[in-house]
Protein backbone atom coordinates (compact mmCIF):
# COMPACT_ATOMS: atom_id res chain seq x y z
CA UNK A 1 0.00 0.00 0.00
CA UNK A 2 1.26 3.58 -1.04
CA UNK A 3 2.59 5.78 1.99
CA UNK A 4 -0.18 8.33 0.97
CA UNK A 5 1.47 12.01 2.53
CA UNK A 6 -2.69 13.20 2.78
CA UNK A 7 -5.86 11.55 3.35
CA UNK A 8 -6.83 9.44 -0.07
CA UNK A 9 -9.91 10.37 -1.95
CA UNK A 10 -12.84 8.68 -0.96
CA UNK A 11 -14.61 6.58 -3.94
CA UNK A 12 -17.32 8.29 -5.32
CA UNK A 13 -20.16 6.03 -5.89
CA UNK A 14 -23.80 5.96 -6.99
CA UNK A 15 -26.55 3.61 -5.08
CA UNK A 16 -27.93 0.87 -7.31
CA UNK A 17 -31.66 0.01 -7.37
CA UNK A 18 -31.90 -3.57 -5.57
CA UNK A 19 -29.15 -3.14 -3.64
CA UNK A 20 -25.26 -1.79 -4.06
CA UNK A 21 -23.16 0.69 -5.41
CA UNK A 22 -21.61 1.37 -9.09
CA UNK A 23 -18.21 3.58 -8.31
CA UNK A 24 -17.52 6.52 -10.80
CA UNK A 25 -14.58 6.93 -12.28
CA UNK A 26 -15.21 9.93 -14.24
CA UNK A 27 -18.46 12.01 -15.87
CA UNK A 28 -18.36 12.70 -18.97
CA UNK A 29 -21.33 14.84 -21.01
CA UNK A 30 -22.73 15.36 -24.19
CA UNK A 31 -23.05 18.95 -25.20
CA UNK A 32 -26.51 19.69 -27.33
CA UNK A 33 -27.65 16.21 -27.96
CA UNK A 34 -31.49 17.23 -28.69
CA UNK A 35 -32.08 19.43 -31.62
CA UNK A 36 -34.29 21.62 -29.71
CA UNK A 37 -32.03 22.35 -27.26
CA UNK A 38 -29.82 23.29 -29.69
CA UNK A 39 -32.04 25.87 -31.26
CA UNK A 40 -32.76 27.73 -28.08
CA UNK A 41 -28.79 27.32 -27.41
CA UNK A 42 -28.38 29.36 -30.53
CA UNK A 43 -26.70 26.58 -32.60
CA UNK A 44 -27.35 24.99 -35.52
CA UNK A 45 -29.02 21.55 -34.86
CA UNK A 46 -27.46 19.61 -37.85
CA UNK A 47 -25.67 16.15 -37.01
CA UNK A 48 -22.35 17.50 -36.32
CA UNK A 49 -19.80 15.91 -34.39
CA UNK A 50 -21.02 15.16 -30.46
CA UNK A 51 -18.87 17.37 -28.45
CA UNK A 52 -18.11 16.38 -24.83
CA UNK A 53 -17.10 18.10 -21.58
CA UNK A 54 -16.45 17.02 -17.76
CA UNK A 55 -17.83 17.01 -14.42
CA UNK A 56 -15.87 16.22 -11.46
CA UNK A 57 -17.02 12.56 -10.18
CA UNK A 58 -17.48 14.58 -6.37
CA UNK A 59 -19.88 16.65 -8.31
CA UNK A 60 -22.32 13.96 -8.14
CA UNK A 61 -25.37 14.69 -5.35
CA UNK A 62 -27.39 11.16 -4.31
CA UNK A 63 -30.00 10.24 -2.32
CA UNK A 64 -32.06 13.17 -3.26
CA UNK A 65 -30.10 15.33 -1.16
CA UNK A 66 -30.58 19.14 -1.17
CA UNK A 67 -28.39 20.96 -3.95
CA UNK A 68 -26.80 24.29 -2.57
CA UNK A 69 -27.27 27.31 -4.76
CA UNK A 70 -24.07 27.92 -6.28
CA UNK A 71 -21.81 30.76 -5.14
CA UNK A 72 -20.46 33.32 -8.28
CA UNK A 73 -24.05 32.70 -9.91
CA UNK A 74 -27.42 34.48 -9.82
CA UNK A 75 -28.31 32.21 -13.09
CA UNK A 76 -28.71 28.62 -12.81
CA UNK A 77 -29.97 26.15 -15.26
CA UNK A 78 -31.26 22.58 -14.79
CA UNK A 79 -31.04 20.32 -17.46
CA UNK A 80 -32.62 16.40 -17.38
CA UNK A 81 -30.73 13.68 -18.85
CA UNK A 82 -30.12 10.10 -19.01
CA UNK A 83 -27.18 9.05 -17.52
CA UNK A 84 -25.00 5.75 -19.00
CA UNK A 85 -22.89 4.09 -16.50
CA UNK A 86 -19.99 1.94 -18.28
CA UNK A 87 -19.00 -1.89 -16.84
CA UNK A 88 -16.11 -2.64 -19.62
CA UNK A 89 -13.73 -0.13 -20.67
CA UNK A 90 -11.15 0.62 -24.08
CA UNK A 91 -10.45 2.14 -26.95
CA UNK A 92 -12.17 2.33 -30.61
CA UNK A 93 -15.06 0.17 -29.43
CA UNK A 94 -17.23 -0.10 -32.39
CA UNK A 95 -20.79 0.87 -32.56
CA UNK A 96 -22.09 -3.01 -32.74
CA UNK A 97 -20.45 -3.87 -29.90
CA UNK A 98 -21.11 -0.67 -27.78
CA UNK A 99 -24.13 -1.68 -25.78
CA UNK A 100 -21.82 -4.32 -23.74
CA UNK A 101 -19.99 -1.99 -22.25
CA UNK A 102 -22.83 -0.33 -20.41
CA UNK A 103 -23.70 -1.78 -16.51
CA UNK A 104 -26.49 0.30 -16.40
CA UNK A 105 -28.60 3.70 -16.41
CA UNK A 106 -29.46 6.46 -14.42
CA UNK A 107 -31.71 9.77 -14.20
CA UNK A 108 -29.50 12.87 -13.88
CA UNK A 109 -29.51 16.97 -13.96
CA UNK A 110 -26.42 18.35 -15.42
CA UNK A 111 -26.88 22.30 -13.32
CA UNK A 112 -25.54 24.88 -15.21
CA UNK A 113 -23.98 28.50 -13.68
CA UNK A 114 -25.38 30.09 -16.97
CA UNK A 115 -24.37 33.42 -16.35
CA UNK A 116 -20.52 31.99 -15.86
CA UNK A 117 -20.60 29.71 -18.57
CA UNK A 118 -22.27 32.56 -20.79
CA UNK A 119 -19.40 34.94 -20.01
CA UNK A 120 -16.84 32.69 -20.98
CA UNK A 121 -18.12 31.48 -24.67
CA UNK A 122 -18.18 35.41 -25.03
CA UNK A 123 -14.48 35.80 -24.08
CA UNK A 124 -13.36 32.30 -25.73
CA UNK A 125 -12.06 30.94 -22.50
CA UNK A 126 -13.06 27.68 -21.04
CA UNK A 127 -16.58 26.86 -19.12
CA UNK A 128 -15.60 24.42 -16.94
CA UNK A 129 -16.71 26.26 -13.93
CA UNK A 130 -19.99 27.05 -15.22
CA UNK A 131 -20.51 22.88 -15.78
CA UNK A 132 -18.38 21.29 -13.08
CA UNK A 133 -18.79 23.14 -9.63
CA UNK A 134 -19.94 21.40 -6.60
CA UNK A 135 -23.06 19.57 -6.38
CA UNK A 136 -23.67 20.34 -9.58
CA UNK A 137 -24.89 16.50 -10.85
CA UNK A 138 -27.81 15.40 -8.98
CA UNK A 139 -28.56 11.70 -10.04
CA UNK A 140 -30.77 9.31 -9.06
CA UNK A 141 -30.36 5.42 -8.28
CA UNK A 142 -28.43 3.68 -11.09
CA UNK A 143 -30.70 0.77 -12.92
CA UNK A 144 -28.58 -2.39 -14.21
CA UNK A 145 -29.28 -2.35 -17.94
CA UNK A 146 -30.78 -6.36 -17.93
CA UNK A 147 -33.62 -4.73 -16.13
CA UNK A 148 -33.89 -1.17 -18.77
CA UNK A 149 -36.18 -2.70 -21.37
CA UNK A 150 -35.36 0.32 -24.32
CA UNK A 151 -32.54 1.70 -23.16
CA UNK A 152 -32.81 5.50 -25.08
CA UNK A 153 -36.27 5.68 -26.14
CA UNK A 154 -39.22 6.90 -23.56
CA UNK A 155 -39.91 10.03 -21.65
CA UNK A 156 -37.72 12.10 -20.41
CA UNK A 157 -39.31 14.71 -18.01
CA UNK A 158 -38.77 17.68 -15.34
CA UNK A 159 -40.93 19.17 -13.28
CA UNK A 160 -40.11 21.96 -11.19
CA UNK A 161 -42.50 22.60 -8.11
CA UNK A 162 -44.92 20.16 -9.45
CA UNK A 163 -45.06 22.21 -13.10
CA UNK A 164 -43.61 20.74 -15.90
CA UNK A 165 -40.35 22.42 -17.37
CA UNK A 166 -39.06 19.86 -19.69
CA UNK A 167 -40.54 17.14 -21.57
CA UNK A 168 -39.25 15.13 -24.14
CA UNK A 169 -38.98 11.48 -25.84
CA UNK A 170 -35.01 9.85 -25.40
CA UNK A 171 -35.57 8.71 -29.07
CA UNK A 172 -35.07 12.51 -30.04
CA UNK A 173 -31.17 12.80 -29.21
CA UNK A 174 -29.26 13.45 -31.91
CA UNK A 175 -26.44 10.97 -31.21
CA UNK A 176 -27.92 7.56 -29.69
CA UNK A 177 -26.45 5.68 -27.37
CA UNK A 178 -23.88 3.39 -29.29
CA UNK A 179 -23.35 6.00 -31.27
CA UNK A 180 -21.64 8.58 -28.33
CA UNK A 181 -19.93 5.65 -26.52
CA UNK A 182 -18.07 4.76 -29.86
CA UNK A 183 -16.98 8.43 -30.94
CA UNK A 184 -15.90 9.39 -27.20
CA UNK A 185 -14.07 5.93 -27.32
CA UNK A 186 -11.99 7.84 -30.28
CA UNK A 187 -11.11 10.41 -28.20
CA UNK A 188 -10.06 8.81 -24.75
CA UNK A 189 -9.78 5.41 -23.18
CA UNK A 190 -12.40 4.52 -22.12
CA UNK A 191 -13.07 2.82 -18.23
CA UNK A 192 -15.03 0.69 -16.06
CA UNK A 193 -16.93 3.29 -14.04
CA UNK A 194 -16.86 6.44 -16.31
CA UNK A 195 -20.17 7.95 -16.54
CA UNK A 196 -21.93 9.26 -19.88
CA UNK A 197 -24.41 12.29 -19.50
CA UNK A 198 -26.23 12.23 -22.77
CA UNK A 199 -27.64 15.49 -23.15
CA UNK A 200 -30.68 17.68 -22.24
CA UNK A 201 -34.34 18.60 -24.32
CA UNK A 202 -35.60 22.18 -24.80
CA UNK A 203 -36.90 24.66 -22.21
CA UNK A 204 -33.94 24.36 -19.54
CA UNK A 205 -34.55 27.07 -17.32
CA UNK A 206 -33.72 29.15 -14.03
CA UNK A 207 -33.56 27.88 -10.72
CA UNK A 208 -34.27 29.50 -7.31
CA UNK A 209 -33.92 28.82 -3.88
CA UNK A 210 -36.66 27.08 -2.44
CA UNK A 211 -37.27 24.69 -5.90
CA UNK A 212 -38.21 21.59 -6.00
CA UNK A 213 -37.10 19.71 -8.64
CA UNK A 214 -38.39 16.03 -9.61
CA UNK A 215 -36.95 14.08 -13.28
CA UNK A 216 -38.28 11.22 -14.91
CA UNK A 217 -36.40 8.87 -17.47
CA UNK A 218 -38.88 6.35 -18.68
CA UNK A 219 -37.80 2.84 -17.82
CA UNK A 220 -34.60 4.04 -15.73
CA UNK A 221 -35.78 5.81 -12.76
CA UNK A 222 -36.00 9.20 -11.06
CA UNK A 223 -33.79 12.36 -9.61
CA UNK A 224 -35.17 14.72 -7.25
CA UNK A 225 -32.99 17.57 -5.48
CA UNK A 226 -34.16 20.88 -3.68
CA UNK A 227 -32.35 23.95 -4.44
CA UNK A 228 -31.11 25.27 -0.88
Amino acid sequence: MADYVIPAPAVVSIPVAGGGAFPVRRVFCVGRNYAEHSREMGSDPDREPPFFFMKPADALLTGDADMPYPAQSKDLHHEMELVIGLSEGGVDIAEADAMRHVWGYAAGLDMTRRDIQNAAKKEGKPWDMGKGFDHSAPIGLMAPAAKVASPGKGLIELKVNGKIRQTSDQSKMIWNIPEMIAYLSRLVRLAPGDLIFTGTPENVAAVQRGDLLEGVVEGVGTVRTRIV
